[in-house]
């Protein structure tokens, strides 16, 4: 049962000043840290000094070339050909200049029509990428240079299978999947089933959908010591929904209850706080069979207090309708702004009170949970109906 109309036109200046979270500081300016991870979801870590960082490198140069940049790849791969060419050409040219059949053109040649270093190239060319004009070809003079042709076939049969390899790996890349999973811009806290729960919105923009997903969120607490010294811990937080299967927009949340690290966190911490919530979703693609993970931040400044994301599923007589323009639309509600701790215990505390008669069925709780009392005279600072 949701609150009363009680909630009139009295209590507009409750929700104006309650859950504005952006909070300054002396200067004028709230001060931004530096993410852990970035809203896209790629960590903000820049490694410096690795021991051997090439060689790393190129041990798994599979795994490098796939995370490269395509233009880089494209530019490495050129390369890889052009150089190919041209290595055996020059070995082209050098049998033939071996054999004399530069200066004797009446020589009975090792590679027909190859008298210079162009035609050794462009034999090197022909050869590797299969064109065959039918100007060049081998003879059976050199033992040699039928050797340097066989290399020269196997090499390129594997440098294929390599670029081809590493384009379907590179096109096939989770890392593209995983940017069709959205998360919402901003996390809110609210009551869900009488509890204080902070909740995210994710959701699918493909047609296509994953076989099985499991969500995961952490705390993640970074304290810079006076020494220079920078501890990162993290913070489990239990999530209600953990394995689902994303078909539509699904809020993931989490109950703050006792053991959570934000049960005794109230809307004045969660001002003052410095942590950063991160999030992922990890799932397995139907049409593809790949694992995949998509992940996202939060900051305190991201986290609405007293706000609950709108609907955006219809239901027709054929169909679910899914409206992504109110992925991340949010609307104010009445909470609590004291902790979840505080919270209970008022709760606790109201059912065996007077404050609540049994015409009322205790499902009152008094308004300075809300944070009311300030901004209301004490007459109307009495009782709220809460729903249950």
């Amino acid at each position: 049962m949701y609150f009363n109309n009680i909630l009139n036109s009295d209590y507009d200046c409750i929700q104006t000043n309650m859950y504005d979270l952006n909070v300054k500081t002396e200067n004028g300016h709230r001060s931004k840290k530096q993410r852990y991870i970035r809203k896209e979801g790629s960590c903000s870590v820049v490694f410096r000094h690795v021991p051997e960082e090439w060689l790393l490198f190129v041990n798994d140069i599979f795994t490098t070339l796939v995370e490269i940049r395509w233009r880089v790849m494209f530019l490495i791969f050129a390369s890889s050909y052009i150089l190919s060419w041209l290595f055996f050409g020059i070995l082209f040219f050098v049998v033939a200049l071996a054999h004399g059949d530069i200066k004797d053109h009446n020589n009975d040649p090792c590679v027909y029509e190859v008298r210079s270093f162009t035609a050794a190239f462009l034999f090197s060319l022909e050869t590797q990428t299969t064109i065959g004009y039918g100007f060049r070809g081998m003879s059976e003079n050199c033992m040699i240079a039928i050797i340097i042709v066989t290399i020269q076939d196997v090499i390129s049969c594997f440098i294929d299978t390599f670029v081809i390899g590493i384009v379907v790996a590179k096109m096939a890349s989770a890392r593209k999947r995983a940017q069709t999973i959205g998360f919402s811009n901003r996390a809110v806290v609210n009551l869900r089933d009488g509890y204080l729960c902070l909740s995210w919105r994710i959701g699918d923009f493909r047609r296509h959908h994953m076989v099985e997903g499991s969500s995961c969120a952490q705390i993640l607490y970074t304290t810079v010591h006076a020494t220079g010294e920078v501890n990162i811990a993290y913070e489990d937080l239990a999530i209600q929904q953990k394995d689902i299967i994303l078909v539509t927009p699904t809020t993931i949340s989490h109950r703050i209850e006792p053991g959570s690290p934000l049960y005794k966190m109230s809307l004045e911490d969660l001002r003052k706080a410095d942590f950063e919530l991160l999030v992922s979703f990890t799932y397995i693609d139907d049409s593809s069979g790949i694992l995949h993970q998509s992940r996202t931040s939060y900051t305190v400044d991201e986290i609405l207090w007293g706000h609950l994301f709108q609907e955006m599923i219809r239901v027709s007589k054929k169909h679910y309708k899914v409206d992504y323009n109110l992925f991340n639309n949010t609307a104010k509600v009445l909470v609590p702004v004291v902790s979840a701790e505080e919270y209970d215990d008022a709760m606790l505390t109201s059912f065996s009170s007077d404050l609540c008669s049994d015409s009322e069925e205790k499902k009152c709780v008094c308004v300075f949970l809300f944070g009311a009392c300030k901004y209301l005279n004490s007459s109307v600072c009495f009782k709220l109906a809460l729903y249950k």
